[in-house]
């Protein structure tokens, strides 16, 4: 099978997307996996730009990103002649422009499978108030939010107090104020007061035209859980992070040490088996595909447990959450990498998909 492995794009996590495409592709080079799939990767630059499979190969030995060259319109509409040869596609296009329904359309439109889910799950998974939406809907308990648009905050000056006030009343302190399309804590900012919640909703109107502000909670443990399958998906066993900063932002995401990864986390039994069945509602609900990672708070002091959100293309590298929790729920990496492509072929190559 002809495996279409497409790494890099135009986002902020393009670096992460190419560390991930390194482990997939090693996965594939590995065991029966060799002789099962035939791996041609695509490497988009950040100005999209589509590369051939020896330079896409390139930037994967180097595991570096490659600087955007100068092209014309008509070479960002260029497709590389192999992309037609491919049977599956393995996206790994972590943020905006691949995880959000964009690259799922265009796949769907080529009428070939893909991993993951589709364009409704992709999209309602990647926009954080429609998500939220979609859970309320579901029934499922989430924290006390409201949504924000840019114009609101930059269009009248007039109304950005009365903005805030709202704010303050539904919501109070402290808060978060998140960009509803981006993933990877870009743009997310804790705040305590009006003078915080000012600074970051302007911040995040720089990245957004949508913005969600959430209620924080005190005393929570940060838990995941990671979803695979179609029609009838598994719940993993749960992990927690752990940090040593204020809150799970970017530089702590990203910056070796601060942050740890406790699997299976040390939880009471009945806790673990209701995040594992909230995780396969909200799973459902979106209309979720392939693969997903839940992640959840949970207040030990009251047994409370609420769903943050899903992520229906997580980091896939080797020391990833979600094939780590997969790891040790007794699937190990190269099976998972089967098993979704496997997955894609049966649910995208469907005709009615």
């Amino acid at each position: 099978m002809r495996v279409g492995l497409l790494f890099g794009g135009c986002s902020g996590e393009h670096e992460v997307s190419i560390k991930s495409a390194q482990a997939i592709a090693k996965a594939l080079a590995s065991g029966d996996n060799q002789t099962k799939y035939q791996v041609t990767p695509f490497y988009i630059q950040k100005n999209g730009v589509w590369l051939g499979p020896e330079a896409s190969q390139n930037v994967l030995n180097q595991g570096l990103p490659l600087g955007d060259q100068l092209v014309t319109p008509q070479q960002r509409w260029q497709f590389p002649s192999a992309a037609a040869q491919m049977d599956v596609w393995f996206p790994i296009l972590h943020g905006p422009n691949g995880e959000d329904g964009t690259v799922q359309g265009l796949f769907s439109l080529m009428q070939v499978p893909y991993v993951g889910s589709g364009v409704l799950g992709s999209c309602v998974g990647m926009d954080k108030l429609a998500m939220k939406m979609v859970f309320e809907q579901a029934g499922l308990p989430q924290v006390n939010y409201m949504g924000v648009e840019r114009g609101e905050i930059w269009s009248n000056p007039c109304v950005f107090p009365a903005l805030c006030d709202k704010i303050e009343a539904q919501v109070g302190y402290p808060c978060f104020v998140k960009p509803a399309n981006l993933g990877s804590s870009v743009g997310i900012a804790k705040v305590r007061n009006r003078t915080e919640l000012e600074v970051a909703l302007d911040n995040a109107a720089s990245y957004d035209r949508r913005i969600i502000v959430e209620a924080g909670l005190t005393d929570i443990r940060e838990v995941e859980c990671a979803v695979l399958g179609n029609e009838n998906p598994q719940a993993s066993v749960i992990g927690e992070i752990t940090y040593d900063s204020d809150f799970y932002d970017y530089e702590t995401k990203y910056t070796d040490g601060r942050s740890q990864m406790h699997i299976p986390a040390d939880l009471p039994p009945e806790v673990v088996s209701k995040i594992q069945t909230m995780a396969i509602q909200a799973f459902k609900a979106i209309d979720a595909a392939g693969l997903g990672r839940l992640d959840f708070f949970y207040q030990p002091a009251t047994g409370h447990i609420v769903i943050n959100e899903i992520n229906t293309l997580p980091g896939f590298t080797a020391f990833s959450m979600y094939p780590e929790l997969w790891r040790a729920s007794g699937v190990e990496f190269p099976s998972l990498v089967d098993r979704l492509l496997q997955l894609a072929v049966a649910y995208h190559g469907q005709p009615s998909q």
